[in-house]
This record gives structure tokens, sequence and C-alpha cells, in this order.
């Protein structure tokens, strides 16, 4: 039997397969390998040694902010920014020269891009363009050697995309300046970073910012080519914001301002304005509207602010937040707390009636009735409802035992304080003392405690006989712990400032103070401290996302004002009387507005007299809550400039109560009627919205 010899198998023909395309394969990287040293290999080397290599800080993506129905108020988009370095100040021919090098390369003239370098100059990095092309930045690396204080980095830009929505209330963020440097880099800030300057952008600047990342960066000038080679360590984005504020009601309120204020016949007296909607059961702010309105893109876009702009921001005051910066005389605003501070220490009773028989004398002097109207015999509902001068002024004169004015007399203090300036330091002090702290109590005269920065507080205030009679500051606090201690607090005043307090004339406060008031009222005498924030969500999350925030701001109560019950109801007849007429019949100060309303309202309607560009006039004040049963919402609005409380902030409260009403489609509101919570569609065409 003879042997055959076997067949190759299928393994071994594809082993050999293998081995050939492994063979063929060393052999091509071979001649590759030879062909790149020998013929590109110094072509190669030259682009390796002319690559050059650059390190630039990555700014983090800034925390968002969202309204209270998770809409974008505030966010970032990512930008390259050409910077000069200004650590030292640079001469103006150094300014002048960048100018020269880098106007065409930026697509701009040398006298213009100057201009640019001159507007920022104080700041230690001057953004010659925000949105630097691959060539552009390659442009700088070539001229690196020439301009060494010329530099990139990657960074964010802010931007608002609501315009002035809220503008005062959100702020903007601006570069880190000469004046500020120290104080930044303590906090590990590098100097190309912006910062919160203004509204809830400054106030939450730790929250907001993030922290700072390095970028490797890889320019090849031959083929004007950047590529990022890594980042270590990665920024760190900010956390985001969602704030209380209704940006459909927000919208709505600076719209209803805008056309209200442009349709009143003397607005030109009317250079500041503003409004405080609050939520009665949690202290949120609603609505914060000031006005004339402040666009903050203006001072994030990167461009110069144009003349139109700068002429506006100039000449309108549009940077202050006047809802809480701006303290303005509240006028009859103030007799509900003033009613209850007299109950409360027995000056009055629920049964006092006064003859208002439209003047009061004091001492030698005359005081009236506004307008001089004569009320005739009213008791402490319809002194509110009508807005007696002549009862509060009696209520003022009472507490600082001042007693017997009237129509006929001039009154006096008690025989047993002996000398005249032994009765101001002693009895008027302590009257006008219980006066002005009752409205303290209230949360009138100090900081409401509002998360913003640059909060005003009130002011008190009395006429100093030593002085002309001027109005001078009265020191509340000074005064009660003199008296304390001693018994006296020696002072110059009059019985008039009596009973100008009584009436809101000798005070000063915010309207972000009398809308903590309106709540504290509609809340029975239960302080809440007022907020804007109202949720912190981590970087990687937003309101829309289901996420569960990292931090939640609760209702802060602040406290009790103790009173009767019978006092606070009685408190809330009158207010409702002020909207209804009520015992107070046609003569009731807000009458009218609320008619067409399906639901009722308490209010107080404030009238003061202030001077505005050399001209007598009328500060308009009123103050509300509603529904007058169970209240879902307090404000305050403050016009200076606009005539009675009647005339222009009372129209105004009825038409945001109205808008807020209709879109949370409260069931007493006509279905027809509701919106939804959406910013309304009109907002970016309208008035409110169209800034120089």
């Amino acid at each position: 039997m003879s042997l055959q010899p076997s067949k190759p198998t299928k393994k071994r023909t594809r082993l050999g397969i293998v081995y050939a395309i492994v063979f063929l394969s060393f052999t091509a990287l071979i001649f590759r390998a030879a062909y790149v040293q020998v013929v590109k290999g110094a072509a190669f080397r030259k682009e390796e040694v002319n690559t050059q290599f650059l390190k630039v800080p990555v700014i983090p993506q800034r925390g968002w902010i969202y309204d209270a129905n998770g809409q974008l108020l505030a966010w970032d988009t990512p930008t390259s920014e050409i910077l000069i370095n200004n650590f030292t100040a640079n001469t103006s021919s150094e300014y002048q020269r960048i100018a020269d090098k880098f106007a065409s390369i930026l697509n701009t003239t040398p006298k213009k891009l100057y201009q640019t370098i001159l507007s920022d100059k104080n700041d230690l990095q001057i953004p010659l363009t925000t949105h630097a092309t691959d060539e552009q930045i390659a442009y700088v690396m070539e001229n690196k050697q020439s301009f060494p204080n010329v530099e990139i980095e990657q960074a964010y830009q802010r931007q608002y995309p609501e315009g002035d929505l809220a503008g005062q209330v959100l702020g903007y963020v601006s570069s880190i300046t000469a004046e500020n440097v120290k104080k930044y880099s303590k906090e590990g800030y590098i100097d190309s970073q912006k910062v919160g300057t203004t509204g809830l952008e400054e106030e939450y600047e730790p929250i907001l910012q993030g922290k700072v990342g390095e970028q490797l960066l890889a320019i090849n000038p031959t083929t004007n080519q950047v590529q990022t080679i890594g980042t270590a360590p990665d920024a760190v984005p900010g956390d985001n914001l969602q704030l209380t504020l209704d940006g459909h009601m927000q919208a709505e309120a600076q719209m209803i301002f805008q056309n209200s204020i442009n349709s009143y016949s003397g607005k030109d007296l009317v250079t500041g304005a503003s409004a405080v909607m609050l939520n009665v059961k949690t202290g949120g702010v609603i609505s914060m509207v000031s006005y004339p309105y402040l666009n903050p893109n203006w001072f994030t876009s990167g461009k110069p602010i144009t003349s139109a702009e700068g002429n506006y921001l100039s000449n309108s005051g549009a940077q202050e937040n006047y809802a809480i910066q701006s303290p303005e005389y509240p006028g009859s605003t103030v007799k509900p707390a003033n009613l209850i501070t007299a109950l409360k220490a027995g000056a009055i009773t629920a049964d006092t009636t006064v003859d208002d028989e439209g003047y009061i004398h004091i001492g030698q002097s005359i005081i009236h009735e506004d307008d001089g109207i004569a009320f005739g015999w009213v008791n402490p509902i319809e002194a509110i409802a009508v807005s007696s001068d002549v009862f509060f002024y009696k209520v003022g004169l009472d507490l600082g035992k001042w007693f017997g004015s009237s129509a006929t007399s001039g009154g006096s203090y008690p025989p047993s304080d002996g000398s005249y300036q032994n009765y101001l330091d002693t009895d008027f002090a302590k009257g006008i003392n219980t006066l002005f702290q009752g409205e303290w109590d209230w949360g009138l005269g100090h900081l409401t405690g509002i998360d913003l920065p640059n909060e005003s507080p009130g002011a008190f205030y009395i006429e100093d006989s030593n002085d002309g009679y001027a109005q001078v500051q009265y020191p509340l606090k000074k005064s009660e712990a003199s008296i304390k201690k001693t018994g006296k607090y020696v002072n110059h005043g009059t019985p008039e400032d009596l009973a100008f307090a009584g009436i809101g004339q000798s005070q000063q406060f915010t309207t972000m103070q009398l809308a903590t008031y309106a709540m504290n009222l509609a809340n029975d005498g239960k302080k809440l401290k007022p907020h804007l924030l109202s949720k912190v969500y981590s970087a990687a999350d937003t309101p829309s996302s289901n996420a569960k925030p990292i931090k939640t701001v609760g209702t802060e109560v602040e406290g009790q004002i103790k009173a009767d019950p019978e006092i606070f109801q009685m408190l809330k007849t009158a207010m409702q009387d002020v909207t209804t007429g009520g015992v107070g019949g046609a003569d009731a100060t807000a009458n009218g507005i609320f008619n067409s309303s399906p639901y009722e309202v308490a209010a107080k309607t404030g009238t003061a007299q202030i001077t505005i560009k050399g001209q007598q006039t009328d500060n308009s004040v009123f103050i509300c809550y509603a529904p007058i049963d169970h209240p879902i919402v307090a404000m305050a609005i403050m016009i200076p400039g606009g005539g009675y409380g009647a005339s222009l902030a009372g129209p105004i409260a009825k038409q945001m109560l109205d808008a807020y009403f209709d879109e949370h489609h409260e069931s007493f509101m006509p279905k027809k009627d509701w919106t939804s919570t959406k910013i309304p569609a009109n907002w970016s065409t309208s008035a409110a919205n169209t800034l120089p």
C-alpha cells in the first residue's frame, strides 16, 4: 500500500496570503518613510519649526438666567477675542500703532479702531474684536513679536435675548478694571474675565461665574490654520438661576408703563418711575419696573456705545433702578400704617370722629386739606376712603401730645412739660418716634433685603427751626436710644412735623418698601422678605430638564405685627372703600378705577407735593393687594410727576392686575381674555423695547 502526498489545506493558503500582505505593507511603509525623509523632509521640518503653540485661558460659560416660567433672560455664546493687554497703561502712540497695523485685518479703519481702543482704555484688557476668525488669530500670531501686548482669548459673550426686559433687574457684565482688579484677583479671577457689574449679574456673581480653564492652540502661519490640541484643566461653567420674576408679566408691565406715560399730558416731568408686584404668599418678586428702561446688550455686545445710546444713558437716568434706589415722598399711602399705630397707642378709637373743615390751625400756622376740600365729620374708615388729611393731621398731633388744634384753635402742649423746648425734647420726640417706628415696623424706611445690590434705605424728616425751618433728616434710631437712656432727645422740630408725618410728607420710601408694606397689609401683619431668586440649577440642568435644583429659596417670615383682629378688619374695609366708594361715596380717592373689574381690591392712593425741573408737581403713588378676601398679589407704583395717585398710578395698577390674573387664568377673569405665560409676541417690536 503506497502513501499519497496530502493536499494543501485552506488554512495554509490563507496564511500565505496574510504573509504576503504584511510583506507588501512593510515594503510600502519603508518606501513612504524614505519619501518623507528624503523628498519632503525639509518641508516638514520647516513647518514643524514654524508651528507656534499658544496657551490661552478659556473663560467658563457663565450661568444662564431663566424667568419663573423657564424662559431664557440671559445666556452666553462662545467666541474668540483679540485683546490688548493693558495691565500697565499703554501710550497713545502705542494704541495708534496697534490701530494702524490691525485695522485692515479687522475690517475697519485705523481711525475707528483707535476710537474703539480709547473708549475702553481704562479696562485691563481692551477688546479689538469679540468674534475673531482663524485668519485674524493667525495674523496676531505672525505679529506677536512686534505686538506682544495683543492677545487671543477663548471666551463667551453675554447676551440678553429680550432686550430691555427687566434690564435694571438683570444688570450686565463688564471687564475687570484697574479700580477693582485687586478685589477679583484675590478671589482667583484672571484679569480678562467679565464680571457682574449691576443687578442680579452682580448680586449672584459667585454662582454665575464658574472657573477658568486652559486651551492649547497650534498655529500654522503658513496656512493660517488654528488647531486645538487639548484643554487642561477644563473650564467649569457657572450654575444657572431661575427667578421668581415672570417674563410675561414683566413685559406687560413695561408696555403698560410706556403707553400710559406716553399718553399722559404731563409726561415731560416724568423722568423716573417704578412699580413692584409681589407674591403675597411667598414674597417672590413677580415684576419690577424701572422707567426709563435699559438694554444691557449695549454693554456686552463688544461694539462701542453709539452717540444716540450714549446720549440716552447720560440724560435718561436709565442705569438707576428706581424701584430700589430712589426714595420718594409716599403721600397718603402711609395712612393705613399710621391708623393702626394710633389705634394701638390709644390716641384714637374705632369710634373717633374728626370734623374736617378743610384746614387746621397749629400754633400760629394754618395747613390745609388738599385742594381745600372739607369732608365734614369723618371716622377712621371714612378718613382712609376719602383720604382726609385733617383727620391724620390730628392723628400725628395727638400722638405727639399737641392738643386742641382745630379750624379755630392752634392748640398747645401739656403745661406739665414746662418749656416749649422741653416739650420738643420729650413728648414731641416720643410722639414722632411712635409714628415713624410704626411705619418702620411695616417695612418702611429701612432696607427690605431684596437680593439686588445698592438698595437704598428710606428717610424721615423734621423741619429745623434753628435752620430756617429747612427739612433735615431725623435719626429715628438715635432718638429712640437717647430717649431710652435719658428720657429726651434734643431737637428743633415743630408741631407741624407731627401733622405732615401723619400724611406722608415727612418721609421718603422706595417703591420696593411700599410694595413690601402692601404685602404685609395683605397678610394681616405677617412680614415676608421679598426676593428674586427662586432656584439654582447645576450648569448641566435647566428648569425644563426636570432636574432637582441644588438650591431652592423658600418663604422667609421676618416677623408679625400684632394688633386686634378687629383693627385689621377695619383697615381692610377702609382700603376696600378706597376703590368701591363704600362709606366714602364718590369722594373715595380711587372710586371708579376698578368698576369693571371682576375682583375686589384693597388700595390706598398717595399724592405728595414735589419739585421736578424747578416745577411744582405731584408724586403719583398707589399701593394695593387683590383679591381682597384671598390675596394673591400686592403691589406699589410711584410716578414722580404723575399727578394724583388716582390719575396715573391707579389706572396702571388696574391694567397690571388684569394682565396678571389673565395670565394665570383666574376663574373670575373672562376666558376670552386669558393669555399664556410666554413673553408676548409683540414685546420685541413694542415701544417699551425700542430704545435709541
